[in-house]
This record gives structure tokens, sequence and C-alpha cells, in this order.
């Protein structure tokens, strides 16, 4: 395996035992003709790729090639809907309709839109429960793997430049009746570098085909790579940009996320991975990206207002559609390399009750782990388990504590509301205590009902604050990034801990409440021996059920129960 990249980004050498010829020795690159598809698998020393991990989803089961004619045009949008509400598998698209013989033929979607690929992505059993998931989300994001620099790999095994970039070429799809166009960065990596630091950002930002050679960006002032644009403004320069299209699914899991902005997504990548990702430098912009990629388009973002070109609608997030379009930064291609035969990834946004998106997974488990390190950094002690629900994606938090002070839910909400993340997330906070399964909405009903007063200090707002462009709860005047940079929130925090106002009441064993209902733990354990005996006609709970019932184990920790 090639050294760990240096730390030191101004460094540019090339890394020792590099497995591929030179860069000078690249194949030109091939017609624009009909030819048989790629093999699904990589060659055995190719490393992580998207072929790699297709081959893995097909081994488990979780993929199906589409033969059938499809229409770039909102029905392969359709179909991900459909496939993404079955929890089905991963969809890769071989007859689009306009593109049987472009250089891009196929499309692949799904790959990360049930708990079983989440779980084949990890290495993890199937049955791994969703606590778990993100359990071993937040260790493996606390080890980090710095990635390693190679001379050249598949990705530049085609290079178009200047005239011969031609985004027609790939079939970027339509996703719904109402947006504005064909959204081609929907699930890919947006590659910028901070012009002082030269600190890389990978993120996920979306974009529409404008042009031969434009994609339109939505590109938000307190993003991480809108840190990067405001810098270059202030150089008056353009900005550099690789978008990396189709490599292993850990890319989006991770570009898509929200880290804070001393983290290296690829230090991520690699951490999911068990190894460093390789990368190679781009041809026109002086960024990395793997070397093992489908597709990369380089290029710039002009600062210049003048160069915004309008882009949208897109049936965004949180599930709307609809809209006028609007001025934005515009994305100018100019140059392309790419595998022979290269495979598109996208997905379509909108998650809604019934029918989620690739979104609401990277939701419930990556953002749940990063919230609770998040948390735990700033210094907030007692966490227990952190659950971000899917079908909100990102706008509400259930934080789980072992509550240890007066003020505890208070400080959970100011930690999350002063990150970087508050821009698209935790618009209204949870906080229940350790009796309380933060992933079952009849228990932080119950939560809700029973342990929150209004009058008693349990309900707080807070705002307005800087807050995501794309909800519709927030009147439009004031989501107007050209205007405001930003969108608006006021926030909620909803308490549902016990009240430390309350007096110990010596009746109820010195609480602050009164014994919840349970059966003694040696009651259970004779009604258990006895089930067969008694004829019930219907089995006996499971061990989870077994301790909601008794609270045997949590009772040593919590004495409220």
């Amino acid at each position: 395996m090639p050294p760990p990249l240096p730390r030191n980004p101004e460094s540019r050498s090339v890394a020792a035992g590099a497995r591929v010829p030179a860069r000078a020795q690249r194949r030109s690159p091939q017609p624009r003709v009909a030819v048989a598809p790629a093999p699904a698998s990589p060659p055995p020393d190719e490393g992580p790729s998207l072929r790699g991990w297709i081959g893995q989803l097909e081994a488990a089961g979780q993929l199906r090639h589409v033969t059938a004619l499809v229409d770039w045009d909102q029905e392969i949008g359709a179909l991900a809907r459909l496939t993404l509400a079955a929890r089905g598998p991963a969809l890769l698209f071989e007859n689009i309709k306009d593109h049987q013989d472009t250089l891009c033929r196929r499309f692949m979607t799904c790959g990360l839109g049930n708990r079983t690929q989440v779980c084949l992505l990890l290495g993890l059993p199937p049955e791994t429960s969703d606590r778990e998931l993100v359990r071993r989300l937040k260790e493996l994001f606390r080890r980090p793997v710095p990635p390693v620099r190679v001379t050249t790999g598949p990705v530049k095994q085609n290079v178009l430049r200047h005239d011969q970039v031609d985004l027609a070429q790939f079939p970027a799809p339509k996703w719904h009746e109402l947006d504005g166009g064909r959204f081609i960065d929907t699930f890919c990596g947006v590659v910028t570098r901070d012009p002082e630091t030269r600190q890389t950002n990978v993120g996920l930002y979306r974009g529409q085909v404008l042009g031969r050679n434009k994609i339109g960006k939505l590109l938000i002032a307190t993003q991480h790579w809108g840190s990067h644009f405001a810098k270059y403004r202030a150089l008056g320069q353009p900005m550099p940009v690789a978008v990396v299209h189709g490599w292993h699914d850990a890319l989006p899991f991770c570009a898509g996320s929200p880290f804070s902005r001393n983290v290296v997504e690829w230090d991520m990548m690699g951490a999911i991975l068990g190894r460093p990702v390789e990368l190679v430098r781009c041809e026109t912009v002086d960024i990395e990206v793997p070397a093992s990629a489908e597709i990369v388009m380089e290029g710039f973002i002009s600062p210049d207002p003048a160069t915004f070109e309008p882009e949208g609608p897109f049936a965004e997030y949180p599930g709307y559609a609809g809209g006028v379009p609007s001025p934005k930064p515009v994305f100018t291609v100019q140059c392309i390399t790419h595998r022979h035969d290269p495979i598109l990834r996208g997905t379509l946004e909108g998650a809604r009750p019934g029918f989620p998106s690739e979104d609401s997974t990277l939701c419930a488990y990556a953002w749940s782990a990063i919230a609770w390190n998040t948390l735990e950094d700033c210094g907030v002690a007692g966490v227990t388990d952190v659950w971000l629900p899917p079908v909100c994606t990102g706008t509400n938090i259930v934080v789980q504590i072992h509550k240890m002070y007066r003020g505890h839910a208070q400080q959970v909400a100011n930690a999350l509301w002063g990150t970087s993340a508050g821009q698209w997330f935790y618009k209204n906070v949870l906080v229940v205590e350790e009796d309380i399964d933060i992933r079952d909405p009849v228990a932080l009903d119950w939560a809700f009902a029973f342990r929150v007063n209004a009058a008693e200090g349990q309900i707080l707002t807070f705002g307005p604050t800087f807050g995501s462009v794309l909800d519709p709860s927030t009147p439009r005047e004031q989501r107007n990034p050209l205007q405001y940079g930003t969108g608006r929130w006021t926030r909620l925090l909803i308490d549902a801990t016990r009240n430390w106002e309350f007096e110990r009441n010596p009746a109820w064993g010195n609480r602050r409440f009164p014994p919840i209902t349970k059966l003694s733990p040696e009651l259970e354990r004779r009604v258990r021996e006895r089930w067969a005996e008694y004829g019930l006609g219907f089995d006996y709970l499971s061990e989870e059920q077994r301790e909601l019932l008794t609270f045997e184990r949590l009772s040593k920790i919590l004495p409220e129960v």
C-alpha cells in the first residue's frame, strides 16, 4: 500500500510504490460509440470503487440490473422513489432513453437506501440494530485514516478538455415533475480547498445542468465550501472545484454528513473502509480525487454575481417541490476524466412519511453519530444515545441523557445550535432520559405528554437564528441566500426529562416523580417460567421487552425507575 499522504497540503511529491503507469502514458479519450458494458467487478488490486461496491451489493442480493428502456425524464426518479419506499435494492440502469450510445450510458441509484446496505458498508451483520449502527459510526469517526497519493488510476483512462466537454453525454435525470431541469450533482463529492490553510472539504451540494459545460450550484455562505468561496471572492479569483461522480458509496455517505470543519472527509471514508483513500491529482485544478472514481469534472466557480445564472427549482430534502429559478453560482467544467464505460451515480431528494430518500439513511446513522460526538466535544456530559429521525433529514433531533444537573437539556440544545451544522440541522431538539426509547415514537409521545409542562420552563425557543434556506416553514422572503447568506429559523427545545425544580417526595422513595408502573424482576421471571402453562396462545416477550417491563438493568444506574 502506498505511504500516507503528507499532512502538509503544500506537498505535491509522488508517492513511492504507485501501482499504475505515469500520467504521460494515459490512453487517449475513447470514441463516443456503443460498446459492451465494462465488468461490474473491478480488478483485484484496484481498491475501493463504485464497481467494487456494486459487486458487494450484488453478492448480498442488494442490486438489480435494469435492462428495460427507462426514461431519464422522471421515470428513473419514479422507480427510485418506489424502490426506496420498499427498502429495496440498488438499481443499475443500463438502457436509458437518449443515452444508448453516449459517453456515459449507465446510472446507479439507491445503493444506500436501507439498513441492510448500511450494514454492508460497515461490515456488520444485517440484523445489527439502529442503536448499534450509530454507536459503531460514532467510534469509527474517532479513528481517522488519512489518504495516500498515487500517480494515476482508472479515472485517468480518458481525459476530455475544453470543447470535448459535453454534459449532455451523461444521463442526469430530471427527478421530479416540478424540477427546473436535469440535476447531475445529487450524490457526488464536491471537492474544494481553502486558499489560506489548504485544507480540503468534500461536500455534497446539488447541481443542475445549465449548458454544455455549465452546472448551476446551490452555494450557501455558512457551508464549509461557502467559506472557501468567500476567501476566493476576497482574492478576486474563481474557486477551483472538482466533482467526483461514482466512487465507493463511502464517498457520498461522508460528503453528505455534517462533520466539523477541522475534519477531512477523506479521513472519515478511510475509517469506514479500514484503509486509506488513494488520491490522484486533477488535470487542471490543484485538487486530489479518488484514483478509481468513475467520473471527475474539473473547473471553476466565479464569485462575480454577473456570472450567476437561474437554477432550480428542485424537490429538496423537506419533501416539497415547486418554486421559481433564482440566480446561483455556475460551475464551469473545463476538463472531465473518466473510466472506460463510466457509471454515473445519483439520488433523488424529497423524503416524506412512507417515502424515504438515501439522505434518510445518512440522517439516521451518520448524522446521529456525528451529533453525538459533537456534543461530547462541546463538553456535554451524560449523553447516552442520539437519533435524527430519518423522515426529518436532520431538522429534528432526539437526545437521550443520563440527567446530571438542572439545565442539562438546555446545554444539549445550545451546543447543537452553535455548530456550523446548524445551517441545516437541529431546528427542533427533544431531550429525554434513559428510560425512553428515542427510536419509538410512542415512547416519545408518552414522555412529551407526561414530563413536559410549558408553564414549568420546559419548552424554550431561541431565535431568530441562521437556518435552512430550503425549509418551507420559513417565509420565502426570509430565506433568500443572495440577500442574507442563509435562511432564518426560530429554534425549539422540548425538555422531556424529569423536572428537577420539583421537590423530592418521601412517599415516592424520595423521587421527584412518581414511580413508574412496572413488574418486579422476580415476578416477571416467575410468570415467564409458567408462560406455557397459562395457555394464552401468544409468544412471550423479547429480551428487550422484558427489560422495558422491569427496568431491571436500568434501575441500577437510574434510581428514578
